[in-house]
């Protein structure tokens, strides 16, 4: 499969892992890398020398390109650019603040900048600001989420944005939402939710369960009337911090309370008093794979509805 994505970066499939803090890391990376797409390890809540240690880890076991996503409102933003540089992976995806003052110095390190972003007006930005490539991600995503849809996103921005690569998020578990993605003019996606449900993956297995016993109306939004909205499955944590979100709690209260949670539940395996943070197309994750198993079945599936369309007389 040749697309722009596959094509810059130098893979066989134009799906990239995303970047999910926590359980992102060396192994799950290169096996995604291995198995033809593109692995991420993830910064969000790591220190400095843990990217550097985890880097080089991937590189031992791939000899594929896989990136590193980092959070530009982490404390430690800088020291992490630094190392990422130093270190040289093949590309990183940038969230979670303003990525335009990171990107020449990526560029100039040989590292090939994609950030993500929520709306038309910051697409056209990092195009504008030269980025390699770049993320839209819909509010179905699992975590930190905007507030457009996948499909209003592809809708907006893909007319929009002809001469930087857009890959789609938010929402994509399996073939036919890449094929659809495909089909709308983008040049590939990015899919979180569907690795955590990989043998690869550290995630602890009383999350991957929770995953693979909920459905669509499981998942829920948290600090979305705040302007923090996460995406994850409803427990006994939503429902208390929900409580105090429309009570008028603030926002600087509901930030402590919300605080080590999303480690508690994914990695640590308290799945009632932590946060499993999911994307909501929750009903075809149902099992757990190995990541070359997931990465054929995807590609199966994405030709499979691409020959349907085929069929389709107009």
């Amino acid at each position: 499969m040749k697309t722009k994505i596959t094509e810059l970066l130098g893979i066989k499939y134009p799906i990239l892992q995303g970047g999910m803090a926590w359980t992102s890391e060396a192994c799950l990376a290169a096996a995604v890398s291995n198995a033809g797409g593109a692995g991420i390890i993830a910064c969000g809540g790591r220190t400095a020398e843990w990217v550097r240690e985890d880097i080089r880890k991937a590189k031992t076991l791939t000899d594929k390109p896989f990136g590193v996503n980092v959070m530009l409102m982490a404390p430690n933003v800088d020291e992490i650019v630094d190392v990422i540089c130093e270190e040289k992976p093949a590309f990183v995806t940038l969230g979670a603040g303003n990525p335009v003052p990171y990107i020449k110095k990526f560029q100039e390190a040989g590292v090939k900048v994609i950030p993500v972003v929520p709306n038309v007006k910051l697409a056209q930005r990092i195009a504008a600001a030269g980025a390699d490539a770049m993320v839209v991600e819909g509010m179905e995503a699992g975590g930190h989420i905007g507030k457009q849809t996948t499909m209003a996103l592809m809708e907006n921005v893909l007319p929009n944005v002809k001469d930087v690569p857009v890959l789609v998020a938010g929402g994509i578990s399996d073939g036919r939402a890449i094929a659809a993605a495909l089909l709308m003019g983008a040049e590939g996606v990015q899919m979180g939710s569907r690795f955590i449900l990989t043998h690869e993956c550290i995630a602890h297995p009383a999350a991957k369960e929770a995953i693979m016993k909920a459905v669509d109306t499981d998942s829920v939004t948290t600090g979305y009337s705040r302007n923090h909205g996460v995406r994850c499955l409803q427990n006994s944590f939503t429902k208390k911090y929900t409580e105090m979100e429309v009570s008028g709690v603030p926002t600087e209260k509901l930030m402590e309370v919300g605080a080590g949670t999303n480690k508690r539940g994914i990695l640590e395996g308290d799945i009632e008093n932590g946060t499993v943070m999911v994307g909501q197309s929750l009903n075809v994750l149902n099992d757990v794979l190995s990541c070359q198993e997931v990465m054929d079945r995807l590609i199966a599936e994405a030709k499979e509805a691409i020959e349907r369309i085929k069929g389709i007389e107009f």
